[in-house]
């Protein structure tokens, strides 16, 4: 098992130069029967086709071409103890070249083909990450869109279903984000939407998940939180959201976003745990914005 760790364990090269080594001395000995030796040529190089690197393949040409160069020459000396005629000594010589040659050729071909279909399978493995990304992704704040939550959401409650940790859903609104529109422009809307995602996404912890749930409106979901884990967090996200001071050319703004949390409840749907959010959701807004409100029975002790 030594040879597993090179490049290449089989030693393609080695074996392909020492069968056209002994290709070339059954040429000189075979006689009359020397002829046989061009298809059997033909074999090693058809095996050394798929393993070998084109300069590799180049190195068989050129190792060929001198061994049976000198073969042809040996036999012609007289030195085996017979000597062919000359034209049928260039014929063989002739058909050997003709063979080395196509080999080498349709192998370097295979190659070319070969690398050109790692560059197409490289660039369609980064053409599906990008339609990956753009359908998992919001384009505008680069936070999890809604498709992606939802199938994340779906998972995440059936472990917690499961194993019984806690799991926790938080639906989060930018407090009189319409008037920033309306009074700075949509332009600085999308503004202030990438300023809260960006500040937002630094205070989740990295087992949570932010995504643009759709208009101003995100989720925020909390693996493995109890109430009073998710009520520090969200205290600290509403400190860090409420330190951003936006700077627009018409003038300052202030970011503040409303809460509302539901703790996932036994045998809960995912419908029913996103309406229970809102509804807290609903709650915060009445009761004046810029807080946190729990549905019933959630809140932390």
């Amino acid at each position: 098992g030594y040879s597993r760790r090179w490049k290449d364990p089989a030693l393609t090269l080695f074996q392909n130069l020492s069968a056209m080594g002994c290709a070339a001395v059954a040429y000189v000995i075979a006689g009359p029967a020397r002829g046989i030796v061009v298809p059997v040529l033909g074999v090693i190089l058809m095996f050394g086709m798929f393993g070998l690197t084109p300069r590799q393949m180049r190195t068989m040409l050129a190792a060929g071409l001198a061994m049976f160069g000198l073969a042809t020459a040996w036999v012609q000396s007289g030195r085996s103890g017979e000597q062919q005629p000359l034209a049928l000594a260039l014929a063989y010589l002739l058909i050997i070249a003709m063979v080395l040659l196509a080999t080498t050729f349709l192998s370097l071909r295979i190659q070319a083909v070969r690398s050109k279909l790692r560059r197409q399978k490289a660039e369609l493995a980064r053409a599906v990450e990008q339609v990956r990304e753009l359908a998992t992704r919001d384009e505008l704040t680069g936070l999890p869109n809604r498709r992606h939550l939802a199938e994340l959401l779906r998972v995440q409650m059936q472990r917690a279903q499961r194993s019984g940790a806690p799991l926790l859903l938080a639906q989060l609104d930018l407090d009189h984000f319409k008037a920033i529109n309306d009074t700075h422009g949509h332009a600085a809307g999308d503004q202030a939407l990438r300023a809260f995602a960006q500040a937002a996404a630094a205070s989740v912890r990295a087992g949570d998940t932010l995504a643009r749930w759709g208009g101003e409106e995100f989720v925020l979901l909390m693996v493995d939180t109890r109430p009073a884990e998710g009520a520090q967090l969200l205290a600290r996200l509403r400190q860090q959201v409420a330190a951003l001071q936006l700077q627009l050319p018409t003038g300052g703004v202030r970011l503040a976003f409303s809460a509302g949390v539901a703790r996932l409840q036994p045998g809960e749907s995912a419908d029913a745990l996103l309406q229970r959010a809102d509804a807290a959701l609903y709650q915060a807004k009445e009761q004046g914005r810029d807080r946190v409100a729990w549905a019933t029975g959630d809140a932390p002790e």
